[in-house]
């Protein structure tokens, strides 16, 4: 169970009265959190539509890609270039190697550490997925000219 939430300390001199009166409203709406979550689940909602005939989730989508990108990939290194913590990129992995669109064998060089490869049917998806991924990064964008997605997309890179 998480922390109790604590009100934050009052500067000095400070009553609960007057910080209260005093501070600007509080609107959900104009918050940065509550806004990347609707848009986020704007763009899921195209994405699912999107990518339903290729089956594929956002995650799973990210790891071909990245795979197709470099050629080879340790598991590891695919988490950290997709920003899965490791326990999700093993499940994405386990998933796409029971679709027979990677396959996973032991690095030459250290037997312990396991390479990822496409297989033919997963070069074949991800050559189908691309386009439908140009789509939908296109249709989440639609509301803004090209100016607003350069800054938009600016700003985000920004934050992560």
């Amino acid at each position: 169970m998480g922390a109790a939430i604590e009100d934050p300390p009052m500067a000095a001199g400070a009553t609960r009265k007057s910080r209260d009166t005093d501070s600007a409203p509080y609107v959900l709406e104009d918050q940065i959190g509550h806004l990347l979550r609707r848009a986020h689940q704007r763009h899921t909602a195209i994405f699912a539509a999107g990518m339903a005939a290729a089956n594929l989730t956002p995650t799973q989508y990210a790891a071909l890609v990245k795979i197709r990108d470099l050629g080879q990939v340790t598991q590891n290194r695919l988490g950290r270039l997709t920003a899965m913590d490791p326990a999700t990129v093993q499940g994405v992995v386990n998933r796409l190697l029971a679709r027979t669109l990677v396959e996973r064998r032991a690095d030459p060089a250290n037997k312990r550490r396991k390479i990822l490869t496409l297989t033919a049917a997963g070069k074949k998806l991800v050559r189908a997925a691309i386009p439908h991924g140009r789509s939908i990064s296109e249709e989440t964008l639609s509301p803004l000219d090209e100016t607003e997605r350069k800054a938009l997309l600016d700003l985000l890179g920004r934050l992560t």
